[in-house]
């Protein structure tokens, strides 16, 4: 029999033969009908991607993560990653942890719909992120770019008036330089801009791309009131830069409260 064990961190957990207990032992045994510390659901569905080059199986896979996040709730944000001369792009307007690898978009360089791949359920439509993510497929060369609907972005954007920057944290080694492709060091200073938001997601193309343009060496752009756009050579780079970003702007928000600084600067 093999149970749950828990010794001081009620967060961790591992399977251990019962055997293994004894009486003296401090534990915590916790069933799996029991939600106060343990989600059998959570474990589901935290498991890798099934076929990491298969962007019709990964998008789906992303999307449901992005949507446990906070990333993609109430349809938003999504993922679009290019595989070949194909780029594959997740439906608008849908619910995000739902989607089906039939779902997924295939489109060509000119984003439009590659002939035959029309996804299976009728009434879906192309992201409205689609024309962005090309701004990264053109002028950074991406391999994919998600989109994020993250409070802890957003709430950046309203604090920081055009760049949210901070440095001397660690996990800003996450974080590549876009022009060197070379990783920032503990003591640079992460910069990303901020572009104001418009009505539609499409009307932000040409201020995403300029904002691209002045800034080369970064792999993000903040939308203010809205999210934020980041891509990387991969999907696996995109999505540990966002994972980074997002740890970075929740912290930052956490030292904003306490007074502390982002950078050296600002003492």
């Amino acid at each position: 029999m093999l149970i749950l064990y828990s010794r001081h961190d009620r967060n961790s957990f591992v399977l251990l033969p019962f055997s293994s207990f004894s009486s003296r032992t401090n534990i915590y045994i916790h069933f799996f009908f029991s939600s106060s510390y343990f989600s059998l659901r959570s474990i589901m569905s935290s498991h890798p991607p099934q076929n990491d080059d298969n962007p019709r199986e990964l998008i789906p896979e992303l999307c449901r993560e992005f949507y446990r996040l906070g990333w993609a709730t109430g349809t938003g944000g999504g993922i679009s990653i290019k595989k070949g001369d194909i780029y594959y792009v997740a439906p608008s307007g849908v619910q995000k942890e739902r989607i089906r690898p039939e779902d997924v978009f295939e489109l060509d360089a000119t984003q439009n719909v590659r002939e035959g791949s029309c996804p299976v359920r009728a009434g879906l439509k192309i992201s409205e992120c689609t024309p962005l993510f090309f701004n990264a497929y053109r002028m950074r060369n991406a391999g994919a770019c998600l989109h994020s609907h993250s409070q802890h972005v957003v709430l950046i954007s309203l604090l920081c008036e055009k760049e949210f920057r901070i440095s001397h944290i660690e996990m800003i080694k996450g974080i590549q330089n876009a022009e060197t492709k070379k990783a920032l060091g503990y003591r640079d200073t992460l910069v990303v801009p901020i572009i104001e938001n418009t009505d539609f997601e499409k009307d932000l193309t040409a201020s995403m791309a300029a904002c691209m343009e002045a800034y080369p060496q970064t792999n993000a752009v903040l939308v203010r009131r809205h999210g934020i756009y980041v891509w990387g050579d991969t999907w696996q780079k995109a999505k540990g830069m966002a994972e980074c970003l997002e740890y970075l702007m929740e912290l930052a928000i956490r030292m904003k409260q306490l007074g502390l600084p982002w950078t050296p600067e600002e003492k």
